[in-house]
């Protein structure tokens, strides 16, 4: 069994993306999974990339957005929508509402999402 205090939990940054590693290969022995919550300002973006060897699940937790898929594809992303990315599907997202948009991720195997933002704390 794990607990994971308020305080190990790692936020990393970019401009308008807070990114809270909930569940991540730095806080946990698990081998299976990452759980990040995700905070997008109005107007911020998260490009489109994607995970050769994880797969991914998004479920929104308040606000609105467009998902920036493969192809130059879009998809309207809101409360209460779920989103499953298979390895190596192509996926970014805007936050297009005047609030904030939140989405909490799953990723399986667990990826350490340092490398994707500039700042660590």
């Amino acid at each position: 069994m794990e607990f994971i205090a308020a305080g190990d939990v790692r936020e990393l940054s970019n401009p308008g993306v807070v990114s809270r590693q909930l569940l991540c290969p730095n806080n946990s022995a698990s081998t299976r999974v990452t759980i990040t919550e995700v905070h997008l300002s109005p107007g911020a973006i998260q490009k489109r990339h994607s995970h050769e060897a994880s797969e991914q699940i998004w479920y929104a937790l308040e606000g609105a957005g467009s998902l920036l898929l493969g192809g130059g594809a879009e998809q309207a992303f809101s409360r209460g929508d779920v989103m499953r990315f298979a390895e190596g599907d192509v996926h970014g997202l805007r936050n297009d509402g005047p609030g904030e948009f939140v989405y909490l991720s799953v990723t399986a195997p667990p990826i350490d999402f340092g490398y994707a933002y500039r700042r660590q704390g």
